[in-house]
């Protein structure tokens, strides 16, 4: 599916919205950006799938590395997508079991391309590494489906990894405005925010 195609339907099933939100930090922002729908929408995720699948293309790696939650069934749908393997690191290790901190099977040295929805300042995908390089996986690449463009990708590059995504933010409102999803307002407002 074309990326303006995509970027339209993510706007249709509610992950793209244009309004008054409380991020996490506690700032205001005028849009959100919510990829948690998608478990709801398989057509949609199929199509993220495809277009991460292709994204990864010319990437080299053994696995894939799903970041849960939001990252988890998006990478799910790519390994079904693509055939290629999944791996996970667990938010916390069980007291049982195996108590081990990367779910799947991966040999030491494998390269591991991380999956996740979206990146704003990259911290978190930083602390969502840390186990998978701890069990013996090599990651360089991390692939989300939206950079929100807010530092997300410098701060990937000065911790040696590379970041590529789908759509960037700044493109996802051109795709909407010209599609007559949104006006230039909420372009306006949305553009004005990330400056900030």
């Amino acid at each position: 599916m074309e990326i303006q195609a995509l970027a339209g339907e993510l706007y249709r099933i509610g992950a793209v919205r244009f309004g008054e939100f409380v991020l996490k930090d506690s700032r205001h922002s005028p849009f959100y950006i919510d990829l948690r729908v998608l478990i709801s929408q398989p057509a949609v995720l199929r199509r993220v799938a495809q277009a991460m699948v292709n994204r990864a293309a010319t990437l080299q790696f053994e696995c894939l590395a799903g970041i849960p939650y939001a990252g988890l069934p998006i990478a799910v749908a790519m390994s079904l997508e693509s055939d290629r393997p999944l791996v996970y690191p667990r938010k916390e290790a069980k007291a049982y079991g195996t108590r081990r901190l990367v779910e799947g099977v991966f040999q030491p040295g494998d390269r591991a391309l991380v999956i996740d929805d979206v990146i704003t300042t990259g911290g978190a995908k930083l602390e969502a590494i840390a186990p998978l390089r701890d069990a013996g996986l090599v990651v360089e690449h991390i692939l989300v489906v939206v950079d929100r463009e807010q530092s997300g990708a410098e701060t990937l590059a000065r911790a040696g990894l590379r970041l590529h995504s789908v759509l960037k933010v700044r493109e996802l409102f051109d795709h909407l405005r010209a599609a007559g999803a949104i006006g230039d307002a909420e372009v306006k407002l949305a553009r004005a925010f990330l400056e900030t």
